[in-house]
């Protein structure tokens, strides 16, 4: 092998140049050869492309030689290889995995891509993008979140387009005009002498199944429909008992974990005395941190199969993406 080694290295030398021009070429070196999607014995030259393209759309110099003076050639999709830059970073265009929130919290993840009624959104945590529930539609989304140096107009990527309620144990939320009609009520029982009094509840959920809701870009091009670290979303699957995960977060980065349990009923803490129970949840193991909140969760072939929004140090807490998208009305 050595001596086969030595003997490709000037090859290549003597053409890198010439192949680095090549369109969609991002790097050029020796390596052993794909076919069928299965690595072989045979050295080759290997060149990176952003994206393979059909021979057809292609003019014939800007075509990577099947061979280089008889040394074989391979070509293999990188994607665009980039400096690596921390999740807390701002990015235009912007991935999932990395920082961003509402103009009034700290900073969250952004989630993932998802399209309703054929328009693009960011998808991530009501506690990122909508303040748990305080935030109004139409609110600034800053990438990075504010905690990350974020700044509001300058860092603003989207706008609050739409959010889940959450419904807190023990609390109750009142409308405006439910108050103005029991305020007038309550009025007349007091001049009739009824002791009946009259208090407005907003109608609340059944449960809480997720914790989520969309923004809506400013600019299309200013996000990207891939997870950092991971690449693109291959569709959606179940959460199943024992399925490896794996995450790209704001804090923690990319990680690794296994779903340890499913139809998980828990409560989660939201701060303030704020606590949520929510039902149908999946549990993995410990695998996120505080900002990580919003993180798309993928099988190892890349199926969406949660939304990260809660955890301790031992576990992490998973809407199952069923329900998000069902809630929701989105999809991929």
């Amino acid at each position: 092998m050595e001596t086969l080694l030595s003997s490709i290295i000037p090859v290549l030398n003597s053409v890198r140049s010439s192949l680095m021009s090549r369109k969609n070429v991002v790097a050029t070196g020796i390596g052993y050869k794909i076919s069928a999607g299965k690595k072989t014995g045979e050295l080759s030259i290997v060149c990176s492309v952003e994206r393979k393209e059909a021979s057809a759309k292609l003019l014939s110099s800007e075509m990577v030689p099947k061979a280089v003076d008889g040394i074989t050639t391979d070509v293999v999709a990188t994607g665009r290889i980039r400096a690596f830059v921390p999740p807390t970073g701002r990015f235009r265009p912007a991935p999932g995995g990395v920082s961003l929130g509402h103009f009034e919290i700290t900073a969250g993840t952004l989630g993932c891509l998802v399209r309703k009624n054929g328009e693009l959104f960011i998808l991530s945590n009501n506690h990122v993008l909508a303040n748990c529930n305080d935030a109004a539609i139409g609110n600034a989304i800053l990438q990075p979140g504010p905690y990350d140096g974020g700044l509001n107009p300058a860092d603003k990527i989207a706008e609050l387009a739409e959010f889940v309620p959450i419904t807190f144990s023990g609390s109750s939320s009142a409308c405006p005009i439910a108050n103005s009609i029991a305020d007038v009520c309550n009025f007349l029982a007091s001049v009739t002498g009824s002791d009946t009094r009259l208090q407005a509840i907003s109608v609340q959920a059944a449960e809480n199944l997720i914790d989520a809701a969309l923004a809506r870009p400013l600019n299309p091009a200013d996000v990207q429909n891939e997870i950092l670290g991971i690449g693109a979303i291959a569709g959606t699957a179940e959460g199943t008992l024992g399925l490896a995960v794996k995450k790209s977060g704001r804090t923690t980065g990319l990680t690794t974990g296994v779903i340890e349990q499913i139809s998980v009923t828990s409560n989660v803490s939201y701060g303030s005395n704020r606590v949520a129970q929510f039902h149908d949840q999946l549990m993995a193991g410990a695998m996120s941190q505080g900002g990580d909140s919003g993180s798309a969760v993928l099988d190892n072939a890349n199926n969406l199969v949660g939304l990260l929004f809660a955890g301790s140090d031992q576990t992490t807490i998973i809407n199952r993406i069923q329900n998000v998208f069902s809630i929701l009305g989105v999809s991929l």
